[in-house]
């Protein structure tokens, strides 16, 4: 027994040491650290976030339900499956984060001495990229209805660009949170052809959004990258808890001499009429890039969801005609979707998983950085594949005994994995992947038109 005496003495010694550490924990030495670096991007005024957590007052009340939500780790959001890859913008907590918030939830959320709280962060008013360079509106203010279901509205915003503009970064933002579902934000270069016929502030709906029935092509799994190159390029996205569009040091997107921009609109009624007007902020690149950033996705425009499937597996497969780097990945699927997948397979016959999402969440679409860019050769094949649920056992289904195809819609379906790819900037977007050949069966309605 005298052998084993100091190590249990050392034992009941730490056991003993234990509540009072977690009773030291403080909001500003220990919490608002960690609400920093991890949630205040999204919890402050005029951001996703329902409320603020800046400071203890704000943060106090909130205490035992962040407890909850870090346990369950529903928050902060964060869905890559860690066996595969690692991302710049990982937002999970860490075990010893997650620790200090439930202790300082269990032992009385205790404010401390403000003299030991980091500086606050500081945030350009309503925007997530700082002071923009120029903001530009949809050109008009929307009256939202308080019911009934909204088709996608589009606004066409001329640039006023006299010569081409590299842009660091991007951002959009709803003018009317509570009922834009998401936006897209589309340049259309001279010439281009994506809503010709919207015109500048007058809100346009397209009476062509789909496929017919009886006009779809079978599913091979074959897919094509939307929009790659040419005179249309997707340039950012606004969803509840994504990022804004930008790019590394050295990097730009292009927009075009001549451009407009088309916003995508999709509202939700609430029951309450809003006025929108929504924005983009803009920040020019202050050197000439030596790389552009160019956004596309993957889609399978073929996919087809049987009835009371509940996992249901869809695959989108594209080639790249020239070395690429991928430099980030954002999921996108509707109601049904349950999980996400990116595959490379390289021209060695290798293959690497470079993203598993395994529990998606449509109502928080994510966009996942890469730490370290992949490279891909010329001949790799890309796979993304997605899994639904169409069983009465997902709580979000609209209706399980429907067959499902791709639309707009939310209570319809879309496999898009959207990627960043960059090249050299003399390199046409459009020899990355150029146009499959036609097939022979058309579609009695338009082609997607990159919704959400």
């Amino acid at each position: 027994m005298r052998h084993w005496a100091p190590f249990v003495t050392i034992i009941l010694s730490a056991s003993a040491a234990l509540p009072v550490i977690a009773a030291e924990i403080t909001f500003h030495k220990d919490v608002a650290p960690i609400l920093q670096a991890r949630c205040q991007e999204c919890h402050r005024k005029g951001e996703a976030a329902p409320m603020p957590l800046l400071t203890y007052n704000e943060a106090r009340p909130w205490a035992k339900a962040m407890k909850s939500a870090v346990l369950r780790k529903t928050m902060p959001p964060w869905f890559a499956d860690a066996a595969h890859g690692k991302f710049s913008n990982d937002r999970s907590l860490s075990q010893a984060e997650i620790d200090t918030l439930t202790a300082w939830a269990d032992n009385g959320a205790k404010e401390g001495n403000p003299a030991d709280a980091p500086a606050p962060r500081t945030y350009a008013e309503g925007w997530t990229i700082g002071k923009p360079d120029l903001v530009l509106d949809m050109g008009a203010d929307y009256k939202v209805p308080a019911q009934g279901s909204i088709e996608y509205t589009y606004f066409t915003v001329p640039t006023g660009f006299t010569e081409d503009k590299w842009i660091e970064k991007i951002e959009v933002r709803p003018g009317a949170r509570s009922v834009v579902h998401h936006i897209v934000l589309m340049a259309r270069g001279p010439g281009g052809k994506y809503m010709a016929k919207a015109k500048p502030g007058v809100p346009f709906v397209p009476t062509v959004t789909g496929l017919a029935e009886g006009k779809r092509l079978p599913d091979t799994g074959e897919g094509s990258f939307y929009r790659l190159g040419g005179n249309e390029e997707m340039v950012s996205v606004y969803v509840p808890g994504g990022v804004a569009y930008q790019t590394k040091p050295g990097q730009a997107r292009l927009i075009k001499a001549g451009s407009d921009l088309v916003f995508q609109m999709h509202y939700t009624a609430n029951g309450k009429e809003a006025i929108d007007r929504s924005q983009v902020g803009i920040i020019f690149a202050k050197q000439p890039p030596k790389e552009r950033v160019v956004n596309t996705f993957i889609a399978n425009t073929n996919l087809h969801i049987p009835p009371a499937s509940p996992n249901h597996r869809v695959d989108a497969r594209v080639k790249v005609h020239h070395d690429v780097t991928l430099q980030s990945l954002f999921p996108h699927m509707h109601l049904r979707g349950k999980a996400f997948e990116y595959v490379a397979k390289y021209p060695t016959g290798e293959t690497q998983t470079i993203l598993r999402v395994p529990r998606y969440d449509f109502n928080w679409q994510l966009t996942y950085e890469l730490e370290k860019p992949i490279l891909l050769p010329q001949g790799t094949e890309l796979t993304a594949t997605a899994w639904y649920d169409n069983s009465p056992n997902n709580k979000f289904n609209p209706d399980a005994t429907k067959d499902v195809y791709w639309g707009d819609q939310s209570w319809e379906e879309m496999l898009a994995g959207f990627v960043d790819f960059v090249v050299p900037v003399n390199v046409d977007p459009i020899a990355i992947a150029p146009p499959p050949p036609a097939r022979k069966v058309a579609p009695a309605r338009a082609a997607p038109a990159g919704g959400f």
